[in-house]
């Protein structure tokens, strides 16, 4: 691998507060119609499916779990009457097919919100 496209394991990996569990989360299905017209975030694409990677540190035991972004924000709105969470990821915030940990709270405030993920 060269250097120019190797990516930080840090960079992809998110933490607990209390370092209980590391997530990573993979894009699995992008929504290839979407177009965003708001030019002032950059380029951006639509989240549809990702596979979420738990580790719990304590145990070393891994989980994994695919999400349907877009089905949970729908039944959001329809239960809480809102979504707090934004599937729009700027093509810079993902690498190597990973969202980086610095959006991984926006995609999954829905989920969590939900209880369909205990973090």
């Amino acid at each position: 691998m060269s250097y120019d496209r190797f990516i930080d394991e840090r960079l992809l990996t998110s933490r607990d507060a209390l370092n209980r569990m590391q997530i990573k989360i993979k894009l699995v299905e992008i929504d290839e119609n979407a177009r965003d017209f708001s030019q002032r975030f950059g380029r951006r694409v639509l989240i549809k499916k990702v596979l979420l990677t738990i580790k719990y540190t304590e145990t070393e035991e891994v989980e994994e779990k695919e999400l349907d972004v877009e089905e949970i924000e729908k039944r959001m709105k329809k239960e809480r009457l809102f979504s707090s969470s934004n599937r729009w990821i700027a093509s810079s915030e993902i690498k190597n097919g990973y969202v980086i940990a610095n959006r991984h709270l926006d995609l999954l405030a829905d989920a969590v919100a939900l209880d369909i993920i205990k973090v």
